[in-house]
């Protein structure tokens, strides 16, 4: 039985109704015929007991990479508030029960990332992080491996397009069975590999069932591609972001993945989305309600194989996302 959420009359009935309560499922879905979208945490973070970061915790304000891995590292409950923009060569550690925030629109780092590795409870946001190279730890700008309850909020996450393919590797990649996810509101660009989901074809065994991951309200601005790339997450709910100049793919679904592609806008992106990319088996794409402005139609690849969403979410309407998240993504805006 097709699920009301993603029955073809929706969108028609959202018009109609600022809120549609799902009795079957429990689900509510909201929106509004201007911007409903809220900063509000959203999305799989929701679930599996939440995301809370350091709350209740002491709050300290770092000015210095040396002092930020000191905090972020350490076992307290704790908001970190990052004062400044520091260069660094070595990939800060964060610890669980964490809240890092950035202070104004500029407090971050250039050179090196963040490492979340078997933690949880973690919440980061408003962050300025560039040109991490791919030798520097992990070498990407955001790196998630075996961590769950995480929401990555109003970052700016970027390097260049200059250097070639491997100089820098990603931006945001969540591996090893992540899970409970919220990718936010975060402003993405001038990088070439933007955001993987699942770091390789031969991890079956460890990340299905994991790798429930939400990119909502993100601005991919000149990435060329893996706006997601994802394997075998599902579901992972791609709705309401913004992409702007993906030359090779916005988003990519293989290795039975199943993606959740809903009210996005896509403009000057040949190729939207995708069921197979590189080597890798085809993944599942279940489409709602796209907005395409020269752009290539998505791909659509056995909606039945994408899970259902169990959390309530709020979306916008897709010819709308465009200016709400332009104005709304990326550091300062909360």
């Amino acid at each position: 039985m097709t699920s009301p959420s993603h029955h073809p009359l929706h969108g028609r009935l959202l018009a109609l109704a600022g809120t549609i309560a799902l009795v079957a499922t429990g689900l509510a879905v909201s929106a509004a015929p201007a911007s409903a979208a809220t900063f509000n945490l959203e999305g799989w973070a929701t679930q599996g007991g939440g995301t809370t970061g350091g709350s209740g915790g002491s709050t300290v304000t770092v000015t210095s990479a040396s002092a930020l891995a000191s905090a972020a590292g350490s076992s307290t409950t704790q908001t970190i508030q990052v004062n400044g923009k520091f260069a660094c060569s070595s990939e800060i550690t964060v610890a669980s029960n964490k809240t890092i925030i950035g202070v104004g629109s500029n407090s971050g780092l250039t050179g090196c990332g963040l490492k979340l590795k078997s933690v949880s409870n973690v919440i980061i946001r408003n962050l300025v992080i560039a040109k991490v190279p791919a030798g520097v730890g992990n070498g990407d700008a955001i790196h998630v491996e075996k961590s769950t309850r995480l929401w990555i909020d109003h970052n700016d996450l970027s390097s260049d397009t200059s250097h070639g393919t491997d100089y820098y590797d990603g931006l945001l990649d969540i591996t090893h069975a992540g899970d409970y996810i919220t990718v936010s509101w975060n402003k993405f660009h001038d990088h070439i590999k933007c955001s993987l989901v699942g770091h390789s074809d031969d991890n079956a065994s460890e990340d299905t069932g994991h790798l429930r991951i939400t990119y909502h309200h993100n601005w991919f601005n000149n990435c060329d591609q893996r706006g997601p790339r994802v394997r075998f997450g599902n579901p992972v709910h791609v709705f309401n972001n913004y992409y702007y100049n993906s030359g090779t793919y916005g988003v990519a679904s293989t290795c039975n993945a199943g993606v959740y592609l809903e009210r996005n806008y896509f403009e000057n992106t040949p190729n939207s989305a995708v069921s197979a990319t590189g080597s890798s088996p085809s993944g599942n794409i279940k489409l709602l309600n796209n907005y395409l402005v020269n752009s290539g139609t998505p791909a659509a690849r056995n909606g039945a194989g994408v899970a259902a969403i169990p959390y309530a979410y709020t979306v916008d309407a897709n010819s709308s996302v465009k200016s709400i998240v332009t104005s709304g993504a990326g550091t300062g805006k909360i």
